[in-house]
């Protein structure tokens, strides 16, 4: 199985450059639709409910103090499979054009991420989980 690493390496193979908090998130929608399109994780790296969003802390702390990101030595996009490959294209052509702050209000509007967060004030920091159930759950649904 590939790990997060794997599939950050794929994006930015795809993307060139992208900004450390937009990588999260299209790492977190390719988690969530291939639990739904495939029925099975891209990869096992935990996934919590930061202030900002979903993050895979394993990804940001690998990146931590770095605002863009052009590629990720950690990783091996040929590890994915081609039907992977297929569902990180899939969000890429949905999520890609879109800027990282609004994709980060859109993880806000969803009960994933919510639901992980409820009672925790707002801009606090949680390391609370986003379960690969929730997420397949939530957008299975939509």
């Amino acid at each position: 199985m590939a790990d997060v690493f794997d599939v950050a390496a794929y994006i930015l193979e795809k993307t060139k450059v992208l900004t450390a908090m937009k990588l999260q998130k299209l790492v977190y929608y390719a988690q969530a639709w291939s639990l739904v399109w495939d029925e099975k994780p891209l990869f096992e790296n935990r996934i919590e409910a930061w202030a900002n969003g979903p993050v895979t802390p394993d990804l940001y702390f690998a990146h931590q103090g770095e605002f863009t990101i052009t590629s990720e030595p950690r990783g091996n996009s040929s590890k994915l499979t081609n039907d992977e490959r297929d569902t990180v294209d899939a969000v890429l052509r949905d999520y890609g054009n879109k800027s990282a702050t609004w994709l980060s209000a859109l993880t806000h509007e969803e009960d994933p991420w919510i639901n992980a967060r409820e009672g925790v004030p707002d801009g606090q920091r949680s390391s609370r989980q986003i379960t690969n159930a929730a997420m397949a759950e939530y957008y299975g649904n939509l």
